[in-house]
């Protein structure tokens, strides 16, 4: 199919997708941008609070909102299980604490999370993605390829997540299933409110990226669209960075 006809209005109309750590930020642009091509979505926050106010939100486009425990198999399980059906996997979920991470307690903390969280995500999802031959897309980082003093766990969690992208890739290949990673730079959102608001830091971030600005969660949102697309159906394993040419500069 050409990319053209990948992106007709309602494309998706009739998949089902999943978005982990849907409720906020950049996750919850994603739920809506693949609700607005068509999808039915469900997005999952860490806690019931996160959930409910993700449903008030009054340009929520998803269809459901609900808790979910990465670190808990069960549950994992029990969502995935009562989905009608599966096509589209995000892992968007994820963790950081600032200097704590070089505490050995704290950073298994942060990888169970953003590592473990979604490989037992991808585990539970993998036969019903098999069923509908859909795809899964994790969200890595920058951070997947530099260094992070103040966050050791972040980072080797976004690199462990990028290098987890690429081994599903080749195992879930015999189920016709793409997995696939995006890479945030410096986005726009509350994870990152307190560097927006230094004004030194915001304007070195901006001079070193080539487009000039600080990334929206939309931008990161596209990306995802094109690699859940039939434009992508020969795309699996890659890692696509969505930060204005920060890596390259």
């Amino acid at each position: 199919m050409s990319a053209a006809g990948a992106f007709r209005d309602g494309f998706l109309t009739g998949r089902v997708a999943l978005v982990a750590g849907g409720t906020s930020g950049i996750g919850a642009a994603i739920g809506d941008a693949l609700a607005s091509c068509g999808a039915s979505v469900t997005v999952t926050g860490a806690t019931s609070d996160e959930a409910d106010a993700a449903r008030r939100r009054r340009d929520f486009r998803g269809g459901d909102a609900l808790p979910l425990d990465l670190r808990d198999p069960a549950a994992v399980a029990a969502l995935v299980g009562d989905l009608p059906r599966l096509d589209i996997v995000v892992n968007a979920a994820g963790i950081i604490r600032r200097d704590a991470e070089h505490d050995p307690s704290v950073f298994a903390e942060v990888l169970d999370v953003n590592l473990t969280g979604a490989m037992r995500l991808c585990t539970a999802a993998r036969r019903r993605l098999a069923e509908s031959t859909g795809c899964i897309v994790n969200i890595a980082s920058m951070l997947s390829f530099l260094g992070g003093g103040r966050t050791p766990a972040y980072s080797a969690s976004k690199g462990g997540l990028a290098q987890l992208t690429k081994s599903l890739a080749i195992a879930y290949a015999r189920d016709r299933i793409r997995v696939n990673a995006v890479a945030p730079g410096w986005i726009a959102t509350s994870f990152t409110q307190a560097l927006q608001d230094d004004h030194e830091r915001s304007a070195a971030i901006i001079a070193r990226t080539p487009l000039g600005r600080w990334g929206k969660p939309g931008d990161v949102a596209g990306a995802v669209v094109f690699l859940c697309s039939p434009a992508a159906e020969f795309v699996t394993g890659a890692i696509i960075p969505v930060d204005g040419g920060y890596l390259a500069a």
